[in-house]
C-alpha cells in the first residue's frame, strides 16, 4: 500500500479559521427579516415621496 503524505497545512489553515471565529464573535449581528423590512419601507416611502410630488411616470 502507498503510504499516505503528511503535511503540515492542516494546522496554518485552522489558525486561520480560529482567528476568524474570534473576531467574528465581537461584531454585531443582525437578523436579515430586519434587512428586507428596512428595504421595503424605504421603497414605499421613496415612491410614495414620488408620487406626492409629482414624478410618478
Amino acid at each position: 500500500m502507498a503510504k499516505k503524505k503528511q503535511t503540515s497545512s492542516g494546522l496554518q489553515s485552522s489558525a486561520g479559521l480560529m482567528r476568524y471565529y474570534e473576531a467574528d464573535e465581537t461584531t454585531f449581528h443582525m437578523d436579515p427579516k430586519y434587512i428586507m423590512i428596512g428595504g421595503v419601507l424605504t421603497g414605499l416611502i421613496l415612491l410614495l415621496l414620488n408620487y406626492r410630488f409629482g414624478l410618478w411616470p
